[in-house]
C-alpha cells in the first residue's frame, strides 16, 4: 500500500477506515502523515497488546482458527445489528471464495491483532500511536453502540489524539460491528457533513 501511495503521489486524502481497514489505514497514514488532510475512524481500532483484546475479540479469534467452515457472509451478517442483509449481498461476500482454501488470509488475520506486547505487530502499532499522540489534523471518530468488540472504543482515540479535540464524533444508534452495512446512508452523511 506504501508503494501504491506514493507511486501514485496521492495527497490530501481523507482516510476513512473501518475493522481491518484501521488497522492497516492508521499504519499507513502515521507513516505518511504529509499526505493525509484527516482521518475518519468507524469501529476500529489500533491495538498494540496493552490491554490485551477484549472477550468478544478473543473469541472471534478462537472460532477463526478451530471452525471448519468459515461462513463468510454469515460472520458479515453477524456483525450487523439492524437488519438482515439481501441475498445478493450476502451471495457477494461469498463470492471470492469458491471454496474454504481461498480463506486462508481471511481467517489468519485475526491472529495478526496484537494479543500482547511480544506480538511482532505490536511495535507497528505503538509507533503509530507515537505519531498519533502529535496528530492536530482532524480525527473524527464515528463508532456505533452495538458493536461488542469495538463500542466505546473511540475513548482511546479522542482522549490521546490532539486532532481529535477539535473534531466532530458520533455514536451511529443501532449500528453493528459491520456500520456500513446497518447504517451506510448515516455514516456517509456524517463523514460529509464533518470533512465539510
Amino acid at each position: 500500500m506504501s508503494q501504491w501511495l506514493v507511486a501514485n503521489d496521492l495527497k490530501n486524502l481523507t482516510l476513512v477506515c473501518q475493522d481491518w481497514g484501521s488497522l492497516l489505514g492508521l499504519r499507513l497514514a502515521t507513516a505518511f502523515p504529509d499526505r493525509f488532510a484527516r482521518i475518519v475512524l468507524a469501529n476500529g481500532g489500533l491495538p498494540t497488546g496493552d490491554p490485551a483484546p477484549n472477550e468478544a475479540f478473543m473469541a472471534w479469534r478462537k472460532f477463526s482458527q478451530e471452525t471448519p467452515t468459515f461462513p463468510t457472509s454469515q460472520i458479515i451478517q453477524g456483525g450487523c445489528a439492524k437488519k438482515p442483509l439481501a441475498p445478493e449481498v450476502l451471495a457477494a461476500y461469498d463470492a471470492p471464495y469458491p471454496d474454504e482454501s481461498y480463506k486462508s488470509a481471511a481467517r489468519i488475520f485475526p491472529t495478526l491483532v496484537p494479543a500482547s506486547l511480544d506480538d511482532p505487530s505490536s511495535k507497528a502499532n505503538i509507533k503509530a500511536w507515537d505519531v498519533l499522540k502529535t496528530w492536530t489534523k482532524p480525527f473524527i471518530c464515528a463508532f456505533s453502540d452495538s458493536d461488542p468488540v469495538t463500542k466505546n472504543g473511540e475513548w482511546g482515540f479522542r482522549k490521546v489524539v490532539p486532532g481529535a479535540e477539535t473534531s466532530m464524533h458520533t455514536t451511529i444508534v443501532g449500528g453493528g460491528h459491520f456500520l456500513q452495512e446497518d447504517c451506510g446512508e448515516e455514516l456517509a452523511n456524517f463523514i460529509l457533513q464533518a470533512i465539510a
